[in-house]
């Protein structure tokens, strides 16, 4: 057995005749009775008390300890004492991944962890608080993919806290638990009609942004971020090289979603669009911060910028641009008096890229070249998202005989 039981209450004496014997020390009857103690790895001693009668237990307690140091799964108790968020928040600052990527980490662990698992030691967390957890974002009704992503967030802290011996494991990975699925569905992509009915209804200086995006697929915060220079019609690509986002509630200038930096045909119809809006809009030198609000600043010649000459804030043009041209092109309903527009997340700039992608599908591109195109991290995911729009054998078969139909059908022409 690891350490020993100390007995508080009695203490061993060597009498006049050289007998050992059992005497009551001075704390005979009160506290707790029975000191487990044993040396932790690192060589310090550890210790926990038990009540009169429950010498037993302290005896099991220890004989636990002992198991868990031969098979290196040994955790310090004191070191699970720490609140799940406690340890959350000391594992966000040591990210080094995207600010914003913290940023969105911290928000949902905020709002959809802290507030049921916040308070709880991570000793103590078991595989059936995270079943009840998951359960009650299910019943709070957040979509299928937001759960998968917020159980994400969780079991990654846990895991690290596994990771710094705090936890012997992780509850998120025990089997009775089950991963959110994604919410079902298929990307159903916008028709034309559509596409060109809401770019009329957008301001003059924003409508050349739909051309951009469904007809080079680029991300909202890459329109937004779109330097003058990035585009050279004549050899006819566009360079995909940064975005404007936000950071701590500041405009930034990043690299792309991944740090995907890729180049994608520039249509002959977008160029010209481009051009007609220098014309009408002549591009505004923006300076913002590179990375994080106090990064280096830095400075490009942008095609599109708000009123007042800065970069377009994403809000404000969702807001005050996109969902008006939304309800007057009749995808959400227009807003009663003192109301707000409906939430349209799947009617966001990100229909364009949908749009963008059941275009070439259509005409025959390759998920690999559309990938690379939409700047996706993997040609898989590409795959997975789209593979139903992607024309059937059937379908190419018939385009294939009524194109011949159609030439066999042509008159002779003269000598």
């Amino acid at each position: 057995m690891a350490g020993h039981i100390q007995d508080r209450w009695y203490k061993t004496e060597t009498g006049p005749n050289g007998k050992s014997a059992k005497v009551k020390t001075e704390r005979h009857g009160t506290g707790m009775r029975y000191r487990a103690r044993y040396v932790a790895p690192d060589g310090s001693e550890k210790s926990k008390s038990f009540p009169d009668g429950k010498k037993r237990l302290a005896e099991t307690w220890l004989t636990n300890i002992e198991s868990d140091m031969s098979r290196g799964q040994y955790v310090d108790p004191v070191a699970g004492k720490v609140t799940f968020q406690q340890y959350a928040t000391e594992w966000l600052t040591g990210q080094t991944t995207d600010p914003t990527t913290r940023e969105h980490t911290e928000r949902r662990l905020r709002l959809h962890a802290f507030p049921y698992l916040g308070n709880r030691p991570l000793s103590s967390l078991q595989p059936s608080d995270i079943r009840a957890w998951v359960r009650k974002l299910e019943d709070a009704g957040s979509a299928g993919s937001s759960r998968r992503v917020i159980f994400g967030n969780v079991s990654a802290v846990l895991s690290a806290a596994v990771d710094d011996g705090r936890l012997a494991r992780n509850p998120c990975r025990a089997g009775s638990v089950r991963r959110p699925k994604p919410s079902p569905g298929r990307v159903t992509p916008w028709s034309a009609d559509r596409v060109f009915t809401v770019r009329r209804g957008l301001p003059d200086r924003f409508r050349v942004m739909v051309d951009v995006g469904a007809g080079c697929g680029l991300r909202q915060g890459e329109i937004f971020g779109l330097p003058v220079d990035e585009a050279d019609p004549l050899s006819g690509i566009l360079h995909v090289t940064q975005q404007v986002k936000i950071v701590d509630r500041k405009l930034v200038f990043a690299p792309p979603k991944n740090g995907k930096l890729r180049d994608v045909p520039l249509p002959d119809s977008v160029a010209f669009a481009l051009a007609e809006h220098m014309t009408a809009f002549p591009p505004a030198e923006v300076t913002l911060p590179w990375m994080r609000p106090d990064g280096e600043p830095v400075t490009k010649l942008l095609y599109f910028t708000g009123v007042e000459g800065g970069a377009v804030w994403r809000n404000a043009f969702n807001a005050h641009a996109w969902k008006p041209a939304l309800a007057a092109a009749g995808v959400i309903p227009k807003p009663g008096p003192g109301e707000r527009y409906k939430e349209a997340r799947e009617d966001g700039m990100h229909a364009l890229r949908h749009f963008y992608a059941s275009v070439l599908l259509d005409a025959g591109e390759s998920i690999k070249a559309l990938s690379a195109y939409l700047g996706h991290a993997d040609a898989g995911f590409t795959l997975r998202t789209y593979t139903h729009l992607m024309p059937t054998s059937e379908t190419r078969t018939r385009k294939a005989v009524d194109a011949m139909y159609r030439t066999a059908r042509k008159p002779p022409t003269a000598p």
